[in-house]
């Protein structure tokens, strides 16, 4: 290519990335083109995930996933209602069954009421029921302003506004080389060569290689945990009105198995979070030998694997055992059999690990010349991507000289 085509390139044809693309389109007459390496888009963790609009409840206060989450959350909300997409604001209920749990149940009405959620309520057993009637509790947390949607839908109406706007977004376009000019930046995909004066990386689960790729040390390993989930059968669906979470537990980074009305009908019951050994496998038997290798000569990765050993053998076990996995869900709704419930779909969460073995627990994004990489975007980042849009907009307009 002789000359630099785009003004800007966005790797990553997922819910941040279209949300990036949306957000500069919209404010400025630039040339811009959406590279995906699969053919569609929301492939990996924007199509693969809960469909949950979170509230912020669960974020350090004054943290980047805290703020965006809870200006995203509106956000997509209003443009959910502005773009006839189907969503609900149905709330959720937050469920503690040990004394043991309280103390971190009140300290997730704190860290809401810190992050400026509104209506919040504190329950006890007998309230439990009117909210949820099959599940049994001894304390629990009401939260409104969560909701469900269909984040697959979500993208795909960002990138039509992307396309209106003139931007141009190329599907089964893998990115695999990058060059450094004096004018601007040339990659090698397979649709062929792209040219370009600036960069952005969101890529997602790949995030870290793109960076490499592109002569930036992330700092992080982004290592891949496998969420399968299994739905409750449709007669038994009556056990679930809304959303029904556990207390999470504190020395765990995850949310624990929950129970998600989904916004085209059905229940589903998971995810679980089980390290994988490929990046975006979603078979429980996934194998990449390149992706496995990778992993494991890092040493953050066995840094990591060492803090949650115990935990880690727990969700391995569940995910083997379907009984177990039940045993676990019937800590929220007691009556729930083990023929309730199927298995379903699996998604990946790319999770940035540091070379101490501790997980980024906020976004990471970081700059280099020419180049912006968004390292770090797990849940609740497709709540959020509106919120993150907006601000790597910004960061592009303040960093970069686009028209």
């Amino acid at each position: 290519m002789s000359s630099l085509r785009y003004d800007v390139v966005i790797i990553g044809g997922g819910i941040v990335g279209m949300a990036t693309a949306m957000a500069l389109t919209s404010r400025r007459r630039l040339s811009l083109i959406v590279l995906e390496a699969e053919d569609r888009l929301a492939a990996h963790q924007s199509g693969h995930n809960s469909g949950v609009i979170h509230s912020g409840l669960y974020y350090r206060p004054g943290s980047l996933r805290a703020r965006t989450c809870v200006e995203g959350r509106e956000a997509i909300f209003r443009f959910c209602q502005e773009h006839g997409i189907a969503h609900e604001r149905c709330g959720k209920l937050v469920v503690a069954i040990r004394q043991s749990e309280l103390p971190a149940l009140e300290e997730l009405e704190r860290r809401g009421q810190a992050n400026g959620l509104q209506g919040l309520r504190r329950l006890g057993p007998e309230e439990i029921q009117e909210y949820e009637p099959h599940v049994l509790g001894i304390a629990g947390l009401f939260v409104p302003e969560t909701g469900i949607v269909d984040f697959t839908q979500v993208t795909y109406a960002f990138a039509d506004l992307v396309s209106k706007a003139g931007g141009k977004i190329q599907t089964g376009a893998q990115v695999q080389g990058f060059h450094g000019k004096a004018d601007g930046l040339l990659l090698e995909t397979t649709s062929g060569e792209v040219g370009c004066r600036y960069l952005i990386n969101c890529s997602g689960l790949q995030s870290d290689r793109i960076a490499r790729m592109c002569g930036v040390e992330p700092q992080l390993r982004i290592i891949p945990f496998r969420g399968e989930y299994y739905e409750l059968v449709p007669e038994r669906r009556f056990l679930v009105r809304s959303l029904i979470y556990p207390v999470p537990d504190p020395n765990f980074p995850f949310l624990g198995v929950h129970f998600t009305r989904m916004i085209h009908g059905g229940v589903e019951a998971g995810p679980n979070a089980v390290l994988a050994f490929k990046r975006e496998g979603y078979r429980r038997w996934s194998f990449s030998s390149s992706d496995a290798r990778e992993m494991v000569s890092y040493g953050g990765f066995w840094r990591m694997a060492w803090r949650y050993r115990k935990a880690g053998i727990g969700e391995f076990y569940r995910s083997l055992s379907k009984r177990a996995f039940v045993k676990e869900l019937q800590r929220l709704i007691p009556e729930l059999g083990l023929d309730d419930v199927r298995r379903a779909g699996a998604g990946v969460r790319a999770q940035a690990v540091e070379p101490t073995g501790h997980l980024a627990d906020d976004f990471r994004i970081v700059e280099a010349e020419r180049m912006i990489h968004v390292l770090n975007a797990p849940s609740p980042a497709a709540t959020a991507s509106i919120s993150i849009g907006w601000a790597i907009a910004e960061l592009a307009s303040n960093r970069f000289d686009l028209p």
